[in-house]
């Protein structure tokens, strides 16, 4: 299992979640972060750590968010891997 970034994180990218990866498997789009569904453990230690509530388990991606599973599993294999925490595309 795995858990996916949704349409929350879309135009904002907070990145608090990428330095409590444990397996470092978020990667950096233009717009949003992915998440890596080979390399991700499930630990859950992102979720509480998203300030806009953008990630979700698998199992409980809502139903008019389910596109983003599969959009996840597709860009976070062209993007580049993301481990330190960098500026929001959007303020508090």
């Amino acid at each position: 299992m795995t858990h996916v970034v949704g349409q929350a994180c879309f135009g904002c990218k907070y990145t608090d979640c990428v330095v409590v990866c444990p397996v470092e498997c978020f990667y950096e789009g233009e717009q949003m972060l992915y998440i890596h569904p080979d390399e991700c453990i499930d630990c859950e230690a992102c979720v509480p750590e998203c300030p806009v509530e953008a990630i979700f388990h698998e199992d409980n991606v809502p139903e008019d968010q389910q596109p983003f599973i599969e959009l996840n599993a597709e860009l976070a294999a062209t993007c580049e891997v993301i481990t330190e925490k960098k500026e929001p595309l959007v303020d508090n």
